[in-house]
């Protein structure tokens, strides 16, 4: 069945853009990318041209097109609720880059500002639509592992100073690993656990300024605004708990990235920023490789983007959806919060655990 495609605009020409570029033409039978938008316009017209995008244009004429439904917001964090509000009030859905906003008031407001005008959210990262996370996502519906009881999330590096050519903001108000990675790991355990409803952590500063040792700017030191070390412990509302590390303060590790732990079995859950495997499970006495159950697809950023389209035409909800950011939001901020303030933290938002896909090629799943 062919859909009436949607057309999309994409505010952002940065170092992401292309993995969107990309996978918005991957599903080229239900989007169109018809106009793209950067504060430097020469890099608008520069990723128009590489990408064959029709139009270069400043934002508001981006946002004043009436053709266009969705606008991909790829700013930096700190203008993310911003450019998402303005796209909401021209009456435009919008999806995000993550995090959906800085602060959860933001957060609420544009989610409040969508439900008033009948429009959409949606927020990055949409990796969990892929084949090693949704073959996961179908071992525990299966009850491969049993009842899950516990989790354990990790993510860490030494920060992205080395290899981004403008890490600045990796250590801004609204960065830090938790900011920047966290978004993977805590919508991938929302999507494989449920919602969670306790929080308690600690953060740390380890180091208070970092040099670039990338091009262009090899040499720069930056100040560092945000705890770049953080633990959390999480109580599902299921009654599983839960910890996570992120951090840019390890120099090297052999921390598992995600694990589920049942009453049965275990399952290692595959790198929450790809697409693909390996899935491992142990049962038994021994741990296997599981063949994934879905077609596996690198289609760049592109997936959560053709979901939301395709519940657009068919009046479904889509998976990467603004509840689902937006308790990732919450669940970022309470993980500081208790430790400022030495407590627990109860976590008022929730959200609806996105439906799995169906098993088939993930064009056709989307579709359905």
């Amino acid at each position: 069945m062919s859909y009436q495609k949607v057309k999309v605009g994409i505010v952002g020409c940065g170092n992401i853009s292309p993995a969107y570029f990309r996978g918005c033409g991957f599903f080229s039978e239900i989007l169109e990318v018809v106009a793209c938008s950067d504060i430097d316009m020469s890099r608008a017209e520069s990723r128009a041209q590489e990408f064959n995008i029709p139009k270069a244009c400043d934002v508001q004429t981006l946002l004043n097109d009436p053709e266009i439904e969705i606008v991909v917001n790829l700013t930096v964090p700190k203008a993310h609720g911003e450019v998402a509000l303005a796209a909401l009030e021209a009456g435009k859905s919008v999806y995000n880059e993550k995090p959906l906003a800085l602060s959860r008031e933001e957060g609420k407001k544009m989610l409040q500002l969508a439900k008033e005008k009948g429009l959409r959210v949606g927020c990055a990262p949409d990796t969990f639509l892929g084949a090693g996370i949704q073959t996961c996502r179908r071992l525990i519906d299966e009850g491969e592992i049993g009842e899950p009881v516990a989790a354990f999330a990790a993510m860490i590096c030494h920060g992205h100073e080395s290899w981004h050519p403008s890490p600045e903001f990796y250590y801004e108000v609204g960065g830090g690993p938790m900011f920047d990675m966290g978004p993977y790991y805590l919508t991938a355990l929302a999507v494989l656990m449920g919602p969670v409803k306790r929080v308690t952590g600690s953060a740390r500063i380890t180091f208070p300024e970092r040099t670039i040792t990338s091009q262009p700017k090899y040499g720069k030191k930056i100040k560092v605004e945000v705890p770049t070390h953080i633990v959390g412990v999480m109580d599902f509302a299921s009654g599983a708990v839960g910890n996570i590390i992120t951090s840019f303060d390890v120099w090297a590790g052999e921390l598992p990235r995600i694990e589920i732990y049942g009453t049965e079995g275990t399952l290692s859950v595959p790198d929450p920023n790809g697409f693909g495997g390996p899935v491992r499970m142990w049962r038994g006495g021994e741990w296997r490789e599981v063949p994934l159950k879905y077609e596996y697809v690198q289609p760049g950023r592109g997936i959560g983007v053709a979901d939301m389209a395709y519940a657009m035409r068919l009046g479904r909800e889509h998976r990467a959806n603004g509840d689902l950011a937006y308790h990732v939001l919450d669940l970022m901020h309470a993980f500081h919060d208790p430790s400022d303030q030495n407590r627990h933290v109860n976590v008022e938002s929730t959200c609806r655990r996105p439906d799995a896909l169906p098993l088939g090629p993930v064009k056709e799943a989307l579709a359905q």
